[in-house]
């Protein structure tokens, strides 16, 4: 008899950030919603590497990866936006805050991870970092402890890809906030992670190529994996 995946029976959560049309509509993106006892703009536009490859093609691309791996290991995996579109919009922050909630439609989720990339412009800013969710009554209470382990797990996997922490923010690649619906929102263990900085050359480079982005992937499936396996 086959043994069963590893990751069978586990429902995963991935949220590929931004959307390719956003800039094109403002009003819509620019409309306040709920963030976690305050309001954010829906959602933003992201940003780009020089050479102009956009986050939200980086975040969408590395998410297609993330689940097909994730899929041969067992795992049910949702994704907050079904396409990477000029024409399309969102979802805003408070919808992908709350997918995979107990008390959303479809499959509670037992993990989320929001995929991003930042765009620093400050000199030698390079290097990923992965924010979990601030302890905030009564709003991430229950998911504070979970989320920045998952963090560490996220961190783990990331350098042992190869790849570096960041230089410029955070501690040791992990940093906590309390200002982001994403996280503030969501009722299950969830990260956001900077895959690196857009700006950066090095950074750049990996983004942009099929190899870098397997490599990004990979690291995130394992880290869902070992977090699992808790």
């Amino acid at each position: 008899m086959r043994p069963e995946p590893p990751l069978a029976g586990a429902v995963v959560v991935l949220d590929p950030g931004h959307q390719l049309g956003n800039a094109a509509h403002p009003a819509e993106t620019s409309r306040p919603v709920d963030a976690g006892g305050f309001t954010k703009p829906c959602n933003t536009t992201g940003t780009a590497t020089e050479g102009g490859y956009p986050e939200a093609t980086f975040t969408w691309e590395v998410a297609l990866e993330t689940r097909r791996v994730l899929r041969q290991l067992g795992a049910r995996v949702l994704l907050t936006r079904v396409r990477n579109s000029a024409e399309a919009w969102g979802p805003c922050v408070d919808e992908r805050g709350r997918a995979g909630n107990p008390d959303e439609p479809g499959p509670t989720a037992d993990v989320k991870i929001s995929i991003h990339a930042d765009g620093s412009v400050s000199a030698g800013a390079h290097g990923f970092h992965v924010i979990a969710p601030e302890e905030r009554a009564p709003w991430t209470t229950d998911i504070a402890a979970p989320s920045l382990r998952l963090a560490e797990v996220v961190r783990g996997a990331l350098v042992d890809e190869g790849l570096a922490t960041s230089t410029y923010t955070g501690n040791d690649g992990i940093d906590v906030r309390g200002d982001l619906g994403t996280l503030n929102l969501a009722d299950i263990p969830t990260v956001l992670v900077e895959l690196g900085n857009m700006r950066d050359p090095g950074d750049a480079a990996l983004m942009t190529s099929e190899e870098g982005r397997r490599a990004y992937a990979s690291a995130l499936a394992s880290a869902v994996e070992r977090f699992l396996a808790l």
